[in-house]
């Protein structure tokens, strides 16, 4: 315990708090939103890059993956309505019983002191063990019983008597809302590969107005690693586009107040069509990611013939497939 708080005393906690965020320090994880899980029952298949390598015909790296089993998903429900007086409702949606546990006013730094005791010192398999983690540095908790594929919305609030209208102007030392996501059963942790999942969520308030949305989405495993989930951008209508219900103004506005804060990225250009063809020939079927856009736009048979991606024109780094050709 006592080399675990001097590797975190270690840590530059200045350059996390200035620009409001966290970037993992372990491999990255990508997930495809656009598979139909409940049908299935499979859960949302979450790939995991693995760090081998090998060459292409197309000169470009392609990276070794292995798909895995996450038992946990949450999503935001009507987020335009969602603040910190107000409260939020979140839905979450799990192959096992679970607990939803949230954290409102999470401290910054502590969060992140967290996830490095994940690697170095103890599993944050419960949520004790994030509390014990965190010094119980929040400022309000609630915990729900989530029952095997219940989709029951849950309505979180802080209370009244906490009198929190806002968390102050940007950088700030608090996330607004962090929710845990942790198995039930402990027999069930031997099973999956992922033991929890962590989402950080930004609520607005008076001082920052950026519409509700989940910031970051780390899944922690039993080895005690942890990896920040990242989105593949398909070529395909997807029902969980966030800005669909916008107007390009207040869009434009939005993503002003996430460059200011260090959280824009680029919009993936969807392809209109209702179709997971390939973007090229329009025959095959997407199978290929590409990084660094994360645009899965290509079948097996074109991949060979391009070093930029087709839809963002940027330079392909690393690609891999979402299936095997023996699957």
């Amino acid at each position: 315990m006592g080399s675990c708080k001097r590797m975190c005393k270690n840590v530059n906690w200045e350059d996390v708090l200035a620009v409001y965020h966290w970037r993992a320090l372990t491999i990255l994880i990508y997930f495809t939103p656009f598979l139909e899980r409940q049908e299935s029952g499979l859960g949302v298949p979450v790939i995991l890059r693995n760090p081998e390598e090998t060459e292409s015909s197309a000169r470009m790296l392609k990276k070794q993956m292995r798909q895995v089993k996450n038992p946990f998903w949450l999503e935001i429900l009507n987020p335009a309505t969602a603040s910190v007086t107000k409260g939020i409702i979140l839905t979450p949606d799990c192959l096992e019983d679970c607990i939803l546990t949230c954290y409102w006013g999470c401290s910054v730094q502590n969060l992140h002191e967290a996830l490095q005791k994940h690697v170095y010192c103890f599993r944050i398999k419960t949520p004790q063990a994030l509390e014990d983690a965190l010094y119980s540095e929040y400022l309000y908790q609630q915990q729900y019983f989530i029952k095997k594929n219940d989709k029951e919305e849950k309505h979180c609030q802080l209370p009244e008597d906490a009198q929190v209208v806002d968390f102050g102007l940007v950088p700030r030392s608090r996330y607004p809302l962090v929710a845990l996501l942790t198995l039930a059963d402990e027999e069930n942790r031997e099973i999956y590969e992922i033991i929890s999942m962590l989402s950080v969520i930004h609520i607005p308030d008076e001082s920052y107005r950026l519409p509700c949305r989940i910031l970051y989405q780390y899944i922690l495993l039993p080895q005690g690693q942890y990896h920040e989930l990242k989105q593949l951008f398909m070529s395909a209508n997807s029902t969980a586009a966030s800005s669909s219900d916008t107007s390009p103004g207040e869009r434009s506005t939005d993503r002003s107040l996430l460059e200011r804060a260090g959280l824009a990225e680029d919009e993936p250009e969807l392809h209109e069509e209702n179709s997971k063809d390939c973007v090229v020939c329009q025959n095959g079927k997407v199978n290929w990611a590409l990084l660094p856009c994360r645009h899965t736009c290509l079948c097996d048979g074109c991949i060979k013939y391009f070093q930029r991606c087709p839809m963002c024109r940027q330079f392909v780094q690393e690609c891999f497939p979402l299936c095997s050709e023996t699957e």
